[in-house]
């Protein structure tokens, strides 16, 4: 188990490197400026029947933005009329750092993040009480939490989005390991040191490749003088208003981006013979050790992972539902489609240390 000091002071030392992002970048919990869209035409919203056996308050830290979270909690509160739900927003080393602050008077009962780091980090710190919810032997095993600390909530994958009118189809990389090419130099956007999208994929790949390969493609983007933002949000509008041609993202993103009509194009990379397959990541969610209202808690991660939980996440935010049978958003490409990387998300996300110490060694903004 990590030392708990040294764990605190990364996540304040995470903290505190967001804000310093400064101006455009800066981002309050998953990315500040989301555009939500709304259901497709002819789709109804998941009907839900009221359970008013469940009362009280429900204190919900949340890494996700409001925007991408409240039409969640909008259903849930529809479903559970007595419950009164309290929300809070920031970044996911801000609300990890609270939590561990507030250990011996717990002041959340659910937290939700952007990715598993965080809560593969809380559980080391016992921060999350065990819960099996009951949809978890539909959920892949990597994400399911040790003791049943945390859950997995929907998937994402790294992609290669691109401008439509400054590249053509053929012309896009096609691998992650293409952006080192000095072609692309000046050309590339993506997020920086201090996202979770980004360190997971900085996991991953030490999984993968080990870390000697990993600094040498790191340092090899930076080389490539690519243009580090805060946030997925600034690089997709970056792409889409033709300021760069190219932009790592998470899936979702491309979709938001092409929804507001700009000309962007994807690529789900690595997919040739010998290359690394599709890196995914997932969002996940933990019940508070010590949750001022346990039966309440445990009835919003159930829902999260109910079809109709789902549905809200694939449908207004483009994601992978992770329970079978949950329709995609009609737009979103299947992941059966593609080869995915050979990773255990949850394993290299225990090894925070690594991939923070590799990201300061290589000066990754």
């Amino acid at each position: 188990m990590k030392n708990s000091r040294k764990l605190t002071i990364l996540l304040f030392v995470m903290m505190m490197l967001v804000s310093a992002c400064g101006g455009g970048n800066t981002v309050s919990g998953e990315d500040a400026a989301v555009t939500e869209p709304a259901l497709p035409v002819g789709t109804e919203a998941p009907v839900v029947v009221a359970d008013e056996s469940v009362a009280g308050d429900l204190v919900i830290y949340s890494g996700r933005s409001e925007t991408l979270v409240q039409p969640v909690l909008d259903a849930f509160q529809a479903a559970y009329p007595n419950v009164n739900i309290l929300l809070k927003s920031g970044s996911n080393s801000e609300l990890a750092n609270a939590l561990i602050e507030e250990k011996a008077n717990p002041q959340a009962d659910v937290f939700i993040t952007t990715e598993i780091f965080t809560v593969q980090s809380m559980y080391q710190q016992d921060v999350f009480q065990s819960y099996r919810p009951a949809a978890a032997d539909q959920l892949p095993a990597e994400f399911i939490g040790p003791e049943d600390s945390w859950v997995g909530i929907t998937r994402r994958a790294r992609v290669i989005m691109y401008n439509t009118e400054l590249l053509g189809a053929d012309e896009v990389p096609t691998s992650i390991f293409e952006l080192t090419d000095p072609k692309w130099k000046g050309q590339i956007a993506a997020a920086g040191s201090t996202n979770g999208g980004m360190q997971a994929q900085i996991a991953a790949m030490s999984q993968l490749l080990g870390e000697e390969a990993t600094q040498e493609w790191l340092t090899g983007m930076i080389a490539n003088e690519v243009t580090f933002f805060g946030g997925h949000t600034d690089v997709r509008k970056a792409v889409g208003a033709g300021e760069f041609k190219i932009g790592l993202v998470n899936h979702y993103y491309y979709y938001l981006q092409l929804a507001e009509g700009s000309p962007v194009g994807v690529v789900f990379p690595d997919q040739g013979e010998g290359e690394i397959g599709l890196i995914t990541n997932a969002t996940a969610a933990g019940i508070v050790q010590g949750s001022k209202n346990l039966s309440a808690a445990q009835a919003f991660i159930d829902f999260l992972l109910s079809p109709e939980g789902q549905e809200l996440f694939a449908e207004l935010n483009y994601e992978y539902p992770l329970i079978p049978g949950v329709a995609l958003h009609p737009e979103v490409q299947s992941l059966d489609e593609y080869r995915l990387a050979d990773v255990n998300v949850a394993d290299a996300a225990l090894n925070l240390d690594a991939t923070l110490n590799l990201i300061e060694t290589v000066g990754l903004p």
